[in-house]
């Protein structure tokens, strides 16, 4: 029989993996143009708890409501099941509280983006904002969860000091993760807000003077992101160098291999215009990145070497 640790872990890998499928169904909200199928009422659909006779966008809108509620009481049940298991300084619980007080805070940015009308094809220049810090929330929601599950496996704390330039190294590449996910949310709401039915009209778009923010925006995110991938891969092996263990190492080549597909897939996601399912599959690559990274940093900053 498992052990009350070993089994709380599988179960917060299994939250990791419901929280992103959650993540994929909100960015199929925003490509699909359906923020408004429930109107401006949150927490209420349409004025009602259950839409009666709900239009398409209505269900699709709903149902990312209703699996957000559902996402929220499996990291309910993260957290009190880290407090049973673990001692009170444990990393894993640390970890799970601190994913509670973000999935309440993606909650209220998801809350704020209803009320406020940022859905659908609204094109302020401040739903960028919130769409942004939408995906940063997000991101830190992950990397709490991913931390969860890692250290209820691991149990060692990181050290941040005496490493040769170790953490500030991974901490700059997380940065500049983050920086790119924020780039391609907001470049994402372009896509989906002003579409193009050629490459030559999405570059004649982007590159007008009376372009939208939002498409003038385009032509930063692969720079950013070849740019960024270059101090990942750089990161990743200085980690593999001063950490050299076979789990380092894994992860290490685990990561760039990530980076390298995932331009290829932008690349190819540019070239067919954006369709949805890429978008989906680009978002996904994205969140497997970060993960790979945040678990790349735990190994490799683990206060003893891994046995």
């Amino acid at each position: 029989m498992a052990s009350p640790a070993r089994r709380f872990t599988r179960y917060a890998w299994g939250v990791l993996a419901c929280t992103l499928a959650v993540i994929l169904w909100g960015a199929f909200v925003r490509a699909s143009g359906s923020g408004a199928g429930c109107g401006n009422h949150w927490p209420l659909c349409n004025g009602e708890v259950v839409p009666r006779v709900p239009g398409l966008q209505t269900l699709i809108e709903f149902g990312h409501r209703a699996s957000s509620g559902l996402a929220m009481l499996l990291v309910v049940g993260l957290v009190l099941g880290a407090r049973r298991a673990f001692p009170a300084r444990h990393p894993a619980r640390r970890a799970a509280a601190w994913s509670g007080v973000l999935i309440l805070v993606e909650a209220l940015i998801g809350a704020g983006l209803v009320l406020l009308e940022y859905v659908a094809d609204d094109t302020r220049v401040a739903r960028g904002y919130w769409v942004a810090g939408h995906l940063l929330n997000t991101f830190l929601l992950v990397a709490a969860l991913a931390l969860t599950a890692w250290w209820a496996h691991d149990g060692r704390a990181p050290r941040w000091r005496g490493n040769g330039g170790l953490a500030a190294a991974l901490l700059a590449a997380g940065a500049g993760v983050l920086l790119v996910g924020v780039s391609g949310a907001v470049t994402a709401l372009g896509d989906t807000l002003f579409p193009v039915a050629t490459l030559a009209e999405g570059k004649a778009l982007t590159f007008s003077p009376s372009a939208h923010v939002f498409v003038r925006l385009r032509i930063w995110h692969p720079l950013l992101a070849v740019g960024v991938g270059i101090g990942v891969a750089l990161a990743a092996l200085l980690a593999a160098r001063r950490r050299p263990t076979s789990l380092v190492r894994r992860l290490a080549a685990a990561l760039v291999v990530l980076w390298l597909a995932q331009l290829l897939l932008g690349a190819v996601n540019v070239a067919l215009l954006a369709p949805i399912g890429l978008q989906l599959a680009h978002l996904l690559l994205s969140d497997a990145i970060w993960i790979a990274l945040v678990v790349l940093a735990a190994a490799a900053l683990a206060d003893s070497p891994s046995p």
